[in-house]
């Protein structure tokens, strides 16, 4: 039972650590200190439902019916092309440093609805999770839901160590220049995504 969930737990981790899309969302959330719980919630929640959909066979239905990947991929490069778009135009405008964001408010509603698309409007969230993660399950029959677990289980502690570590970073971001640096680096990293989508 242990070997499944460290396997689990260290595949997951090896995944999610990749700099992403969702992750810089969560990053910057973090930083804004704006509904840094719910935002978590909603990322490590729809991964536990995606590696479960995965261990438990709908990596099979994805590779049987491919164009549910490739409708996703138009959508989310759609998406992304835009959300990056705004980011560079921050990195452009926005001459504040963290104190007067701080007071900003930011509709939770509105908040959540980009990171839900984001999350599952990314086709390399399927992939990771529903297609590889389950592919692996398979070395572990009669286990697999250990596996699951320890996958689930690095997807909750990254998420929330990632929305509420941010705040460490709080006095390097009280310069207008790291949110123009880190606004544009989204910006950069959103365009890539998008691109890598069309490809």
């Amino acid at each position: 039972m242990f070997n499944p969930y460290l396997q689990g737990l260290l595949v997951g981790f090896s995944l999610i650590l990749a700099i992403g899309a969702q992750n810089a969302f969560v990053l910057k959330q973090g930083l804004n200190k704006q509904h840094v719980f719910w935002i978590c919630l909603v990322c490590a929640f729809s991964d536990s439902i995606l590696i479960l959909l995965g261990v438990f066979g709908f990596s099979k239905i994805i590779q049987s019916y491919p164009e549910i990947v490739s409708i996703a991929q138009y959508f989310g490069a759609a998406f992304l092309f835009i959300y990056g778009a705004q980011h560079f135009y921050q990195a452009f405008t926005v001459q504040q440093g963290l104190i007067p964001r701080e007071s900003e408010e930011s509709n939770l509603w509105k908040m959540l609805s980009i990171c839900l698309v984001l999350t599952w409007l990314n086709p390399h969230v399927y992939l990771d999770t529903v297609v590889l993660l389950g592919s692996i399950s398979t070395q572990f029959i009669g286990y697999e839901i250990y596996f699951a677990l320890g996958a689930i289980t690095s997807s909750w502690v990254f998420f929330y160590s990632l929305g509420y570590g941010a705040r460490l970073l709080l006095p390097l971001f009280n310069q207008a220049k790291s949110w123009k640096i880190l606004d544009f680096i989204i910006g950069i990293i959103m365009w890539v995504i998008a691109l890598s989508l069309l490809k």
